[in-house]
């Protein structure tokens, strides 16, 4: 069965006015339009543009072909300025956090919770802006320190003493010197005050050349005197192309910065913040999340099971992303399903075909695809993104995250 399906995006202040409006040629709003929501999730699910083919259903929430859930959230996101700093929870810790903040009397839209719901949060982006630009995940700190030391030579007196000082304190075991730094800085006080002037004096006194340089005046034009400016040093910055794809397991501190990407995630609304907000930041349930291994942030490789597809498959069974396109030497493309899919057509005209039916969607139109379609063939010439349940999550190896 292929259903329609819709939204509206939502207009976050750091979303991009033009950016989803020119990829799915729709006319934009005229707000900031940060994140389209394709899904069953409450916060926004998406409208059923036909609801007479679902009982009158008119959300994937509230029809029943999807149990009022989909184990995944497929997004088209657009940053035109950095988000927060922030990490999501294993599902143990998602689970216990969850229960004890239900325990201790919370309601569910208390400002004091860390835990909205009781799952996990892994999530990809693929990139489609040249580059897509984000933090992620911790990197050595002898490489954050040498960033500091760099800066110091920028300036003078007492901001070169903090930035030396600063870099002074990362050497040791990496694990307990990157959580000791991470403490200090979302601790605050006046030295973190004063050490974020330091950095931010630097950065300015820098040269354009200067990626930790260029990081730093990005973070403090956007959040000036906030200590994730700093903390942003202690991490991996990725510069995405077209077609690459991060993939941000539990524990993995990041923060996207710029760029439109299509964002694949279990359906969660867990997030722990660690700077870059003017939200609450829950420093010691933070910490107990993140994962403080350096890693290095290198994209996720593709399966490539025929001509034309590329499927991007994590290391959980909540979700997996396939792209496939198809004109020109590729007329046709087989997908497989493993689950109720969402389809979203980004380029061109493409026809989905499958057991009971057709589909043809243009650019800018999505659609839900329920698992008695047993798998998809793909023509017609254009792009066509289609969310999918991971069903051979366990025991996959992500490439994307590489410990050092």
């Amino acid at each position: 069965m292929f259903v329609r399906i819709g939204n509206t995006p939502r207009d976050y202040a750091w979303g991009s006015t033009t950016a989803i409006a020119g990829l799915l040629g729709t006319e934009p709003s005229g707000r900031p339009e940060a994140e389209l929501w394709l899904g069953a999730h409450p916060g926004s699910p998406a409208r059923i543009l036909d609801p007479a083919q679902t009982g009158g259903a008119e959300h994937l929430a509230d029809w029943e072909v999807t149990g009022g859930s989909l184990p995944y959230l497929l997004k088209v996101l657009a940053a035109a300025g950095p988000l927060s700093l922030q990490a999501h929870p294993s599902p143990e810790q998602a689970r216990a956090g969850f229960e004890r903040e239900n325990a201790a009397g919370l309601a569910p839209d208390s400002p004091e919770r860390n835990y909205k719901d009781p799952f996990h949060k892994p999530e990809l982006i693929f990139a489609l802006s040249d580059p897509f630009e984000a933090l992620c995940g911790f990197r050595d700190p002898a490489e954050s320190r040498a960033a500091f030391e760099g800066l110091a030579e920028a300036v003078t007196g007492d901001h070169r003493e903090r930035l030396t000082g600063f870099a002074a304190t990362l050497v040791g075991e990496p694990g307990a010197v990157l959580r000791s730094a991470t403490e200090r800085l979302l601790g605050g006080g006046d030295d973190i005050r004063l050490l974020v002037e330091a950095v931010v004096a630097a950065a300015t006194a820098s040269g354009p050349e200067d990626r930790d340089a260029d990081t730093v005046r990005m973070l403090s034009d956007a959040f000036p005197g906030d200590p994730g400016i700093v903390l942003a040093l202690l991490l991996n910055r990725a510069s995405l192309h077209p077609g690459q794809v991060l993939y941000l397991p539990a524990g993995n501190i990041h923060a996207y910065l710029r760029g439109l990407g299509i964002e694949l995630m279990a359906a969660s609304d867990n997030v722990l913040r660690g700077g870059l907000t003017p939200k609450r930041i829950d420093v010691p349930e933070l910490v107990g999340v993140l994962d403080f291994a350096p890693i290095r942030a290198t994209p996720l490789q593709p399966e490539v099971p025929a001509p034309g597809v590329q499927v991007f498959r994590p290391d959980v069974p909540d979700f997996a992303l396939t792209q496939a396109m198809v004109g020109g030497e590729v007329p046709s493309a087989p997908l497989a399903l493993s689950g109720t899919a969402i389809a979203l057509c980004t380029d061109g005209e493409v026809e989905l075909s499958g057991a009971t039916g057709s589909l043809r969607l243009a650019r800018g139109e999505a659609a839900v695809v329920t698992e008695q379609e047993g798998s998809l063939t793909v023509s017609g010439a254009g792009t066509v993104f289609v969310a999918t349940p991971n069903r051979r999550g366990p025991g996959a190896t992500p490439s994307d995250i590489l410990p050092r």
